[in-house]
């Protein structure tokens, strides 16, 4: 759609909104952003409360971050087409709802599918975010409203983290499901007053086929990754949903080539700056997410931070990321946006390799060197692979450049989660002590659960003091696997954001 194509009747009036309408939008992208993160520190708590484990962790965390994946492109189009600020509205409602009943839940099973229905309100609320302001906002202002809602989204992390945290120092984990539900109905109610209707004039036709292969190339991958860690990477199942994510990348492209209304065009993916910016919002996500999902259990079970400390020793990344994303700009100046961005990537892929080098004994003083470099690397990548994505689309495809860079956030942000939590997980249960002295379902719970071990072990007094350092080195064990895993893909994202060619051969 067109920018200045609003569906408004007062055209003076739609040149005051601009503010207002960014606003309303980072007010809801907060929300998504924030619900992601939100939850990771409240993991201890659960695997005690509703007896949860790793795996069932990681569902927790990942059944709200793969929904959003999956669905972010399908409604993304939905939005182009009936109108983006109603989406946005209905997929405020199915959040507060399916918020305010995740935190009245009984089993860890309920909070996943609860978590399930969040995603699909996210979905919704996502795409009009970015896609709203870059139709509201005048050409020469757009880049830095573009800039704005990308420093919203990296905050937005740090926000839910320091909302989650304050909470759990005075409440338990069931009141920041209430607060989210709350914040979704302000949310709402921001789009509703603020936000002027947008859409595409002249919609595709509805892409079934685009829409069920993504979704099912998103969601078969992220559980066979998940559960390889459970059931073993051989696993007949496993290895038919990995089959099954490959059919589905394949089909899709396919389909997308037959087709002139695909729900994201893979001929897209032959512009070198949509390709180059796909893969470093990707990799970036990756490592950002499910950094925050194994580094914040480190804070909280290895170095015994309360929630809100450990949501504090993140603050360093934001005070870090920021000032750096404002001159990024002045980089530019002097070298192209693929040497930056490749730069940022091997930056953060560093700071990965570093702290895997932590023990349980590393003071957060060396915790935090990492956390610095990490965040250098994110404030120049933030930026600069949001604008390769929409700098390679014409004004007419904006909706769809943001239903891709909220896409491609997410399936960086679901797969970094599955995958860093299943090393860690793998390597875990690989590297525990001899546990056949002890009853077998304190054994099973130390096994199957991090949080249930470490704490189990603490509390056997000093007789078991070899047993509980035992279980403190196996989780070190997964957390450093995890992060050098993730460092080599984003080695490879910063390998091809330098050396991706200018055409890439996908259709015609």
């Amino acid at each position: 759609m067109a920018p200045g194509h609003l569906a408004v009747n007062d055209d003076s009036a739609v040149e005051k909104l601009p503010m207002a309408v960014l606003t309303a939008m980072c007010l809801a992208l907060v929300l998504v952003v924030a619900s992601v993160t939100a939850i990771n520190l409240t993991l201890p708590d659960l695997a005690l409360g509703l007896h949860a484990s790793n795996t069932q962790l990681t569902w927790v965390a990942d059944g709200y971050t793969v929904t959003l994946a999956a669905l972010v492109l399908p409604l993304g189009a939905l939005g182009d087409r009936i109108g983006r600020r109603r989406l946005l509205i209905a997929g405020a409602g199915v959040f507060a709802i399916a918020s305010f009943f995740a935190g009245r839940v009984d089993t860890v099973e309920q909070l996943i599918g609860f978590r399930v229905a969040m995603g699909v309100g996210a979905a919704m609320i996502m795409p009009g975010t970015l896609a709203t302001i870059t139709a509201v906002f005048p050409a020469e202002l757009r880049s830095k409203g573009v800039a704005v809602w990308s420093g919203c989204a990296g905050a937005g992390a740090i926000f839910g983290l320091l909302v989650s945290g304050f909470v759990l120092e005075h409440s338990d984990w069931r009141m920041i499901f209430t607060i989210s539900a709350v914040a979704a109905g302000v949310a709402g109610l921001g789009a509703l007053i603020f936000a002027p209707e947008t859409r595409d004039e002249n919609p595709p036709k509805a892409d079934y086929f685009g829409s069920l292969f993504t979704g099912l190339s998103i969601g078969s991958l992220v559980y066979a990754i998940i559960n390889g860690a459970r059931r073993g990477w051989t696993d007949h199942i496993v290895l038919a949903m990995f089959a099954l994510a490959v059919v589905s990348i394949v089909a899709y492209v396919v389909a997308g080539l037959r087709t002139k209304d695909s729900v994201l065009d893979p001929r897209f993916f032959a512009r070198r700056g949509f390709l180059t910016g796909s893969v470093t919002v990707v990799a970036q996500f990756m490592a950002v997410m499910g950094f925050f999902f194994v580094g914040l259990q480190y804070l909280l079970l290895i170095r015994n931070f309360s929630p809100l400390e450990a949501a504090v020793a993140l603050l360093p990344v934001a005070g870090v990321m920021l000032p750096v994303a404002a001159l990024t700009p002045t980089l530019l100046r002097f070298v192209t946006v693929n040497v930056a961005t490749a730069f940022g990537l091997f930056l953060m892929a560093g700071s990965m390799v570093y702290a895997s080098t932590l023990t349980a004994t590393s003071s957060y003083d060396q915790f935090l060197i990492g956390l610095l470099v990490s965040g250098v690397g994110l404030g120049i990548t933030s930026s600069t692979g949001t604008n390769l994505i929409v700098s390679s689309l014409s004004p007419q495809q904006q909706g769809t450049a943001s239903a891709v860079n909220d896409s491609t956030r997410e399936v960086g942000s679901a797969v970094g989660i599955a995958l860093m939590g299943s090393i860690f997980a793998t390597n875990y249960r690989s590297n525990l002590p001899d546990l056949s002295q002890l009853q077998p379902d304190v054994a099973t719970h130390i096994r199957d659960s991090a949080p249930s071990g470490i704490t189990i072990t603490e509390h056997m007094g000093p007789a078991a003091a070899n047993l509980a350092e035992g279980v403190r080195n196996a989780f070190m064990h997964g957390f450093s696997t995890s992060l050098l895993i993730v460092s080599i893909f984003l080695v490879v994202g910063g390998v091809v954001t330098l050396f991706a060619p200018k055409r890439i051969p996908i259709g015609h």
